[in-house]
């Protein structure tokens, strides 16, 4: 029987409901222990958009990107990712529903018992896909994070930006149509932040995959949003004063439960709002 194993250049068939749009939260609102987190939050991520989230400590960032897979419940609204209501899901079909989605975590959740490989292409091990599948499939992945040379190796062996480097690998084996990071960059310094960011631009690039990036530096998301991919060269380039990239790049900035900004770059720097404006000081 073949592999349902698809290659990278062939993503998961799309949602029988597309609806132009790859994650949609309408009037989203959530509390714990009567202190509201997210209070009627309502936004839009385009199909092939990627957005940078923000906000202070315990402004519900992450609590957001799990509520867009389901593994938290809002006490009222709705969320749609790829065109199907994840908030009236049960927990198989929201199984189905994270087939399309990729995570990253801030801690890189890798498995310390289990190689690089074996993490990496966790989920093909899962479908029970043909080693050899899996094999060539992870080899590929780590090549595009630029580590296959750690293949055989365990996470108590790599250093802290490679780990994030390897959780990237693991998230996009699957060819996801959208990926959720959650402070990719966290307790990184600045090098390797810089060296995560330039490698999440090629992704993006490169598959034009959707995403939702939960960071808490400001100059990671403009770097996104001022350098692209150059497939010539191979390498990240800074991009002309004025000019956009080819994929679109938005900022969303939370505050006391509710969003108080969503737009691009240059909306942002020129927003006269006093506490955006001292946020981006």
């Amino acid at each position: 029987m073949p592999s349902s194993i698809l290659p990278l250049d062939q993503p998961i068939p799309a949602s029988p409901e597309p609806s132009g749009l790859a994650i949609e939260f309408k009037d989203v609102s959530i509390a714990f222990d009567e202190k509201v987190v997210l209070d009627g939050i309502s936004f839009q991520l385009q199909h092939g958009e990627t957005k940078a989230l923000f906000g202070v400590a315990g402004s519900g960032k992450s609590v957001l990107l799990k509520l867009a897979i389901g593994l938290l419940r809002p006490d009222s609204g709705s969320i749609w990712v790829l065109g199907q209501e994840v908030t009236k899901m049960s927990e198989e079909e929201l199984f189905q529903v994270r087939r399309h989605v990729g995570i990253v975590f801030q801690e890189s959740a890798l498995f310390d018992s289990l190689k690089v490989w074996e993490n990496v292409g966790f989920s093909l091990i899962e479908e029970k896909a043909p080693g050899d599948e899996i094999e060539r499939r992870v080899r590929e992945v780590l090549r595009f994070v630029e580590l296959e040379r750690t293949y055989d190796m365990f996470p108590s062996e790599l250093s802290g930006g490679m780990r994030r480097r390897v959780a990237i690998a693991r998230a996009i084996i699957t060819k996801p149509e959208v990926l959720l990071y959650d402070s990719p960059t966290g307790g990184l310094d600045p090098v390797t932040s810089n060296t995560i960011v330039e490698l999440i631009i090629k992704q993006r690039d490169v598959s034009k995959t959707s995403a939702l990036m939960v960071t808490h530096r400001l100059q990671d998301a403009f770097t996104m949003a001022t350098h692209e991919f150059d497939t010539k060269t191979n390498q990240v380039i800074k991009l002309p004063k004025g000019q956009r990239g080819n994929v679109p790049f938005s900022f969303l900035i939370l505050r006391d439960g509710k969003v108080i900004f969503d737009g691009d770059a240059h909306q942002l720097s020129t927003s006269r709002d006093e506490y955006i404006r001292e946020y981006i000081s």
